[in-house]
């Protein structure tokens, strides 16, 4: 089967979020089973030059955006035994960043289009079409409204997959003509509350839509999640699903991972001792019997920090130190700053995007908290499982479909973390609290970390289930 998997970052290119990790992953463990699966992303002028090196020059061609004619070149490159498709138009792409411009719709309306081009210069006819997120959100969308009875492009499916649904790509209705292109019979379709919505317009058109995680799909079917769009998705269950994303178990691997203090695994792990001393030294906390909690994070309201804040002194009050990382809005980055300067010993604060250290925290910490507002997917909680550290999360999207609680009011184990589920911070610091009980248990503590180590989030499993997707359209 091929399949042509569009997005608009993926590693090892260009990457800001998860979505890098999805597109930089799942398409090489699709293609170990036997298949296709090849990347279509933008070339954008941030990539590395060593990167830039490797590919090749394969040709050129024009891409309409509605009245004008646009130059696309077509850059191609083979990671991990994947094709990928770089375009290039410097204008839209050539820039210091990815996403956050006054034209964005305009980049990502040439975008999804130049794909649909692509088609017609390359040996390479998809079966099914794969489109992420909003950027891509008018792949499917173009090819139902222009290309589905072109020559070259019958019977391709189509699949549109949200990774966070509060990022729709609304824009004002004088883009359908002026920027999209479209006929303006078709508004209906775009349009939704008053604006073009590139993920509304994708949801009605394609022939699946799926989502990060189970609970997650069911989740935006809520409008305490769907950021509008419920309304949207209601009357399309039918086509919507969700399959929990994996890690790159390779590169998450305490055995080989070389930016840790000492490897260690199940059969040996002494190692993870010698990883929370650096951690503690790096950060300028106290090295000790007490637990550390790991925060490895975007500093923004709905990854739970407010429910932190309420109950900080608490935690640290059960005996705990805390290594974070992370940066965002200033009123978080105040309010860790200040706790390392009341809690020198105790709280180890870096402010910054870091991925070395990031992977320091995974090793040397003890528990990893997420007490998420909401959390499509989460791939922090399957990383630290890798490393042999406790995760502490919120029961929502995909924090929910991976981590089980580790106790009963019996105290029998079983589970591979500690989970809480309303929005409240004092479940949260119960929860913490449940945790240091187990920590304090050595024999009850080192079966959960046994557990932790056994976990399996590969790709493996999630490429079997989009495989059976695409078979099954």
């Amino acid at each position: 089967m091929n399949i042509l998997y569009t997005a608009s970052e993926a590693l090892p290119y260009v990457a800001s979020g998860g979505l890098a990790d999805v597109a930089g992953s799942l398409p090489a463990a699709i293609n170990a089973q036997g298949h296709d699966c090849r990347v279509v992303i933008p070339m954008y002028g941030q990539i590395k030059d060593e990167l830039k090196a490797n590919l090749t020059f394969m040709m050129n061609f024009t891409v309409p955006v509605a009245w004008r004619n646009q130059y696309c070149g077509v850059f191609v490159g083979n990671e991990n035994g994947v094709t990928y498709y770089l375009l290039d138009n410097e204008y839209y792409f050539g820039r210091n960043g990815l996403y956050g411009f006054y034209d964005d719709a305009e980049r990502f309306v040439f975008f999804s289009r130049a794909v649909l081009e692509l088609i017609r210069y390359i040996d390479f006819k998809p079966n099914v079409i794969n489109a992420n997120d909003w950027q891509t959100a008018l792949v499917p969308v173009y090819y139902d409204v222009f290309y589905r009875y072109q020559s070259g492009y019958e019977d391709i499916k189509t699949v549109f997959t949200i990774h966070n649904i509060q990022y729709q790509g609304r824009y004002g209705l004088e883009l359908i003509g002026d920027i999209m292109g479209i006929p303006l019979y078709h508004t209906d379709l775009l349009s939704y509350d008053g604006d073009v919505n590139f993920m509304k317009a994708a949801i009605e058109v394609a022939d699946k839509v799926t989502t990060v995680s189970p609970t997650y799909a069911n989740e935006i079917l809520d409008p305490w999640y769907s950021h509008g769009l419920d309304r949207a998705l209601a009357g399309k269950q039918y086509k919507l699903c969700g399959f929990l994303n994996g890690i790159d178990q390779n590169v998450y691997n305490p055995e080989t991972d070389p930016i840790i203090a000492k490897n260690y695994g199940l059969k040996d792990k002494s190692g993870k001792k010698v990883c929370k001393k650096a951690l503690c030294e790096e950060l300028g906390i106290s090295d000790g019997k007490e637990p550390v909690i790991g925060i490895v994070t975007r500093f923004v309201s709905h990854k739970g920090l407010d429910l932190i804040k309420y109950v900080f002194e608490d935690i640290v009050n059960l005996g705990y130190k805390f290594a974070i990382l992370g940066s965002g809005e200033k009123i978080y980055e105040d309010f860790f700053t200040e706790m390392h300067y009341r809690y020198p010993d105790r709280v180890g604060v870096k402010l910054g995007f870091i991925p070395a250290l990031s992977k320091k925290i995974y090793a040397g910490a003890d528990m990893f908290l997420m007490p998420s507002q909401s959390e499509p997917c989460g791939l922090a909680q399957m990383i630290s499982l890798r490393y042999g550290t406790i995760p502490i999360v919120r029961e929502t999207g995909g924090l929910k479909d991976s981590i089980q609680d580790a106790g009963d009011p019996n105290g029998q184990l079983m589970g591979n973390g500690f989970t809480f589920k309303t929005y409240n911070a004092h479940d949260m610091l119960d929860a913490c609290a449940r945790a240091r009980g187990y920590y304090d248990n050595r024999m009850k503590w080192g079966r959960l970390v046994n557990n932790a180590f056994k976990q399996d989030f590969s790709w493996e499993k999630s490429a079997k289930l989009y495989i059976g997707l695409y078979e099954n359209m």
